[in-house]
């Protein structure tokens, strides 16, 4: 009997810090998601698509569900619940080395209410003992029924088949929405800035607040081939200029330098997808500007957080949805995947 081909739209929801973001680059296989240990580093839904020969996973990277204090939060928040709607089921990752606590809780409110199937993920196995995953497993599991448990490491990648077989079991037959050699509906110009914003928050630690952000302002190939970028980098005060910029530069030059090995590694992966920019990949790079300014901070600029939402579709960026609680027809959902 032959086997029908499967696709559909996986939430990978959780904490702020639990490996979210580690977690869909590893199955995707590269980096699409930027990763820091700073809390609340992914601002925007990320849609990853992982094409196998019976499936096609389309995962949704969202912002870390928490309680918002303040505008970027509730953005953040709001990207999240909105997700929940969209998906057929929902991937809860949770931090083996934390208890449940009441982020969880808040969390699990809300997916009560989605009725979605949910797996529970329990990530980080690489850092307990084998003994300490049953009792972890148990915890979770007396206040929630979910639809199935895998615990894994996302960053040795343990088990990670095993919740790809998992999460199948929940896809509904349908076709394949996206070309084989896509693997993220993000276009160039986002992930360069999001990949200068992530090694900006590597570098500075706790010196400078994830509130930080970048806008590419200009990406242009030049006669030699290479793809000029000047990018700006904002801060909320002053003194976080002079930490970014570095003694003569330093700082900034090793931001450019890092985040142009990442986006060189990713060229290498990534092929021409159709609908993106024709220009070459940033990767290509041999130099790049950067300028550094202090702004209203996007954690209370609402008009700044729409605009930074919608830069990506400007500039080529495909973001399907799905509406509603109910099943779409096979013809709705590949309309909403192509739009």
């Amino acid at each position: 009997m032959e086997q029908k081909h499967k696709s559909g739209f996986i939430a990978v929801v959780g904490r702020p810090n639990v490996g979210k973001s580690t977690l869909i680059n590893s199955l995707i296989g590269q980096k699409i998601a930027i990763m820091s240990d700073k809390p609340q580093t992914t601002r925007n839904r990320i849609l990853c698509i992982l094409t196998q020969p019976d499936a096609q996973v389309v995962f949704l990277d969202t912002p870390g569900m928490h309680k918002p204090l303040h505008k970027l939060g509730e953005y953040m928040e709001r990207t999240a619940e909105n997700t929940l709607r969209e998906v057929d089921a929902i991937l809860f990752v949770v931090d083996a080395t934390e208890k449940l606590g009441a982020g969880e809780r808040y969390i699990l409110e809300h997916l009560i209410a989605t009725k979605k199937p949910v797996i529970l993920v329990v990530n980080k196995l690489d850092l307990i003992e084998r003994a300490q995953v049953l009792p972890i497993i148990t915890t979770y599991t007396a206040q929630y029924e979910f639809a199935g448990v895998v615990p894994i490491s996302a960053k040795a990648k343990l088990n990670l088949e095993e919740l790809l077989g998992e999460v199948k079991k929940y896809l509904p037959e349908g076709p394949q929405y996206y070309p084989e050699d896509m693997v993220t509906d993000q276009p160039e110009r986002l992930i360069a800035a999001e990949l200068v914003r992530e090694k900006v928050l590597e570098l500075t630690r706790d010196e400078v607040p994830h509130a930080v952000a970048v806008d590419v302002d200009e990406m242009a190939t030049r006669p030699t081939g290479d793809v000029y970028i000047r990018a700006t980098i904002y801060v909320e005060r002053d003194s976080q200029k002079g930490i970014i910029i570095g003694a003569k530069g330093s700082m900034l030059k090793q931001v450019g330098a890092l985040a142009r090995k990442d986006v060189r590694r990713e060229k290498e992966h990534r092929p021409h997808q159709a609908g993106q920019h024709d220009v070459p990949f940033v990767g290509d790079a041999h130099d790049r500007a950067h300028q550094v300014r202090r702004g209203q901070p996007y954690k209370s600029d609402e008009p700044r957080l729409r605009h930074s939402r919608a830069c990506g579709q400007r500039h080529g960026c495909h973001q399907p949805h799905t509406h509603g609680h109910e099943r779409q027809s096979q013809t709705g959902r590949r309309g909403l995947a192509q739009r």
